[in-house]
């Protein structure tokens, strides 16, 4: 996952808690995992409104 190893990730975690701290900590990732979600959420949906493009170009190209 972006080249982190465990060790990486523990130091991140370690340092997000004392940064944050523990009650903080959950509502922040709650946050960032629909922040997440909806990105990739709106990336599938531009990535289907583009290929729909692309089929309807190459269909009407078909019919000239």
């Amino acid at each position: 996952m972006f080249g982190l190893g465990i060790p990486e990730l523990i130091l991140i975690l370690v340092i997000a808690l004392v940064v944050f701290g523990p009650k903080k900590l959950p509502e922040i990732s709650k946050v960032l995992g629909k922040s997440i979600k909806e990105f990739r959420n709106s990336t599938s949906d531009i990535t289907d409104t583009v290929n729909t493009v692309k089929d309807v170009t190459d269909v009407a190209k078909k019919l000239k």
